[in-house]
């Protein structure tokens, strides 16, 4: 059974590459990966518009965004897990907010960079 749900953009290819480092470092199967980027009904426990957003992650029943997401899905990954656990003081966890709100503002320009490359 997993322990954590995860919301991502499979049409994203930043987000594919992050995705598949993540399903791999996740040898337990203790996340559900979902992609909400097709056509195809997806239980979304949001607007799938603020899913393709930002990154969101369900633990114990408990929906999260942003870095609180990533930081829930590190603590369900081992070798990640102590990275999660100190992003549960609110202090590195506001920082890291803040790290990720910047990358969102520049996240367009390097999905396009990105696609460029995968297309050479």
């Amino acid at each position: 059974m997993t322990a954590l749900k995860v919301w991502h953009d499979g049409a994203c290819p930043l987000c594919r590459r992050e995705i598949a480092l993540f399903r791999r470092l996740d040898r337990a199967g203790r996340i559900e990966f979902v992609d909400v980027s097709g056509d195809a009904p997806v239980s979304c426990p949001s607007d799938r518009a603020a899913l393709l957003a930002r990154f969101h992650a369900e633990e114990d029943g408990r929906l999260m965004s942003g870095a609180a997401a990533f930081a829930a899905m590190w603590r369900a990954i081992p070798v990640l897990r102590p990275l999660g656990l100190a992003a549960r003081n609110r202090f590195v966890l506001r920082a890291l907010d803040g790290l990720y709100s910047r990358f969102l503002r520049v996240r367009p320009r390097m999905q396009r960079l990105a696609l460029a490359l995968e297309r050479r």
